[in-house]
């Protein structure tokens, strides 16, 4: 990528995440920031590394469409100005799909991809998709344009995307509502605000980590830490009642791709 230019539109939470990523790499690409209201750490990034904030605008090689979707619409006009012939446009806007860039921006060139949260610390999962008939190496340019934010999966067909919206983009907030509420019942059960709040928090990322390093399936990491008779049996008699957390969080996931697919819709 150190040849290429690119300009990111949208230097939020991961538009800087993306950011920090490419300036730490061995061959820093050349990149101008469109951001009407730039953090003081992109400022920051910008006087460091010598970047362009809000240049008039060009076709460029690359466009990375970090925008809120709510905004992408009212600033596509704007958009399609660093848009040339050959240049690959990876979007990280939840819920537009790849024929409403192909229409508003004016290109076929198109990467669409979701990220999720823990991409701000570079432990996230960002999955792809493609249109039909584009070339593997604008897959493979867009693939490496991620890899600051964590994993990267796919190509996988664009219908399929409101379930990875369900899962990985809007998981993290389950993760986060599960230590909320673990916290919560420490307190019930007579612990200190604070110490809920750490113990439910270490608890849950030491699971994950145990998960993570392990590679087991997460069935059998579960069974493994449930006695007979005990105390974690007795606590998941109580989660599995009726099939009752499971059945949530398919009904959570249910609801959040099609939230999404109401939003690829325009609704």
């Amino acid at each position: 990528m150190a040849s290429k230019h690119i300009a990111i539109i949208g230097a939020g939470r991961m538009g800087s995440a993306l950011i920090s990523g490419w300036l730490q790499s061995r061959s820093k690409p050349e990149i101008s920031i469109i951001e009407p209201s730039p953090s003081e750490m992109v400022k920051a990034q910008a006087d460091d590394y010598g970047l362009a904030i809000n240049p008039a605008p060009k076709a460029t090689d690359i466009v990375v469409v970090a925008v809120k979707p709510q905004a992408f619409e009212g600033a596509a006009v704007d958009i399609a100005k660093w848009i040339g012939p050959e240049t690959l446009v990876l979007s990280i806007m939840a819920g537009i799909r790849i024929k409403t860039l192909r229409k508003l921006l004016g290109t076929e060139r198109i990467v669409r991809a979701m990220p999720n949260t823990p991409g701000a610390i570079g432990w996230g999962v960002s999955v792809i998709c493609a249109p039909e008939g584009l070339l593997k190496k604008n897959i493979s340019d867009a693939a490496r344009l991620l890899k600051p934010l964590g994993r990267v999966e796919g190509p996988i067909a664009e219908a399929h995307m409101p379930a990875v919206t369900g899962v990985s983009g809007s998981g993290p907030a389950y993760l986060f509502l599960l230590v909320e509420a673990l916290a919560g019942a420490a307190e019930a059960e007579g612990l200190s605000a604070d110490f809920s709040a750490t113990l439910a928090r270490d608890t849950i990322v030491g699971a994950a980590q145990l998960l993570y390093e392990t590679g087991e399936d997460a069935g059998r990491l579960r069974k493994n830490v449930t006695s007979k008779g005990g105390t974690t049996e007795a606590a998941l008699d109580i989660l599995l009642r009726g099939d009752g957390m499971p059945s949530l969080i398919r009904e959570a996931v249910r609801a959040a791709a099609s939230r999404e697919r109401a939003l690829s819709s325009g609704k």
